[in-house]
């Protein structure tokens, strides 16, 4: 009979011994170990980061590093750390955040109108684990150049604004890479086709459209204005574009935070290859990035002919065309006087 007691006492003692290791190893695992306010973040982890060193990052956002730590040995994580963008959910206990940082989540990347190569790469560089300078060396490697024709000063036309996803540890060489993909699937048939039925290739179509794009941002207005850039181009006149001459100056003096509203006639002595009031043909480069409505208009231009325009004043935003330099003259000085009288010198 006392052995039968002894022998219930030690079954009690075991199952409670049991259950206290149960909870312990419940609470462990799925009770919550997050330590934030809001619903959710994200969090990053660099390519070849080791088990430390997420350690170190997850540490701010969870309450009990140490139950975080043991649920990682078990699941095997610290010899399979993943890099990449990670969503953590409040509440989450540390089985779900284990089983999340192993769920890279994309970044959903949107650029246009970039003045520069350079602000281009800052713009990505500031998005995905890759910095401006890989970025930067990436995109003008000779080798890369020399292969899809492209030049360190057209290099812009290939990276066709748009959104594209991405995850964030991509290297600069693999984004470069799906870059000139979609650049050689937005340059389809069909524009190579109407970009040639035009006298130009995709590359010049592109550094005509950012001529386009920067002398007006009325997109419904965009093909006639490359109407009037293509019939000049087609009876051998200079572009005469003031976007050029604009980026010919910040260009000369590496100065492209200076903000330009009126070209005066210093500026058009600039001697720079953008400067299309001094040189003939397009520029060697784009002035800027853009975007496909600014593309499709010098695909698909207005037939007409006008070889002039200047900006309305009474149609703000818009412009006042003219087929002769003297009706040109006309609508130039009435608003010459009046941006004077705006008091806008430069």
């Amino acid at each position: 009979m006392k052995f039968k007691k002894i022998a219930i006492i030690l079954s009690l003692v075991i199952v409670v011994a049991a259950s206290v290791y149960g909870y312990m190893i419940y609470r462990n695992i799925f009770a919550p170990n997050t330590n934030f306010d809001k619903e959710e973040i994200y969090i990053y982890v660099p390519t070849d980061a080791n088990f430390d060193q997420v350690v170190s990052i997850v540490k701010p956002y969870v309450k009990d590093i140490e139950r975080f730590k043991m649920v990682a040995e078990k699941k095997s994580y610290p010899t399979n750390v993943k890099s990449g963008k990670f969503l953590l959910k409040n509440g989450m206990n540390s089985n779900e955040i284990i089983n999340s940082m192993r769920q890279n989540v994309p970044v959903q990347l949107a650029f246009n109108n970039q003045e520069r190569l350079e602000d281009f790469a800052g713009r990505i560089g500031s998005q995905i684990e890759a910095d401006s300078l890989s970025l930067l060396n990436a995109f003008r490697d000779p080798e890369f150049l020399k292969e899809n024709g492209f030049t360190e000063d057209n290099v812009l036309c290939m990276f066709v604004p748009n959104s594209y996803e991405f995850f964030w540890n991509i290297n600069a060489t693999k984004f470069r890479d799906r870059m000139i993909k979609e650049y050689r699937k937005f340059w389809n048939d069909e524009r190579v086709a109407k970009a040639k039925a035009q006298g130009l290739t995709p590359i010049q179509a592109t550094i005509l459209a950012s001529i386009v794009h920067k002398e007006t941002v009325k997109k419904d207005e965009r093909p006639k204005v490359a109407g009037v850039y293509l019939n000049r181009l087609n009876t051998g006149m200079k572009l005469e574009a003031d976007p050029t001459v604009i980026y010919a100056v910040k260009k000369n003096s590496n100065d492209f935070t200076q903000v330009i509203k009126r070209v005066l006639n210093k500026d058009l002595a600039t001697n720079s290859p953008y400067n299309t009031y001094m040189y003939e043909g397009l520029p060697p480069g784009p002035i800027a990035m853009p975007d496909i409505t600014a593309i499709d208009a010098v695909l698909n231009p207005e037939k007409h002919n006008y070889i002039y325009f200047c900006a309305s004043m009474t149609n703000f935003g818009y412009h006042e065309f003219a087929v002769t330099a003297a009706q040109h003259a006309v609508n130039a000085r009435k608003y010459s006087a009046w941006i004077s009288a705006q008091g806008v010198k430069r």
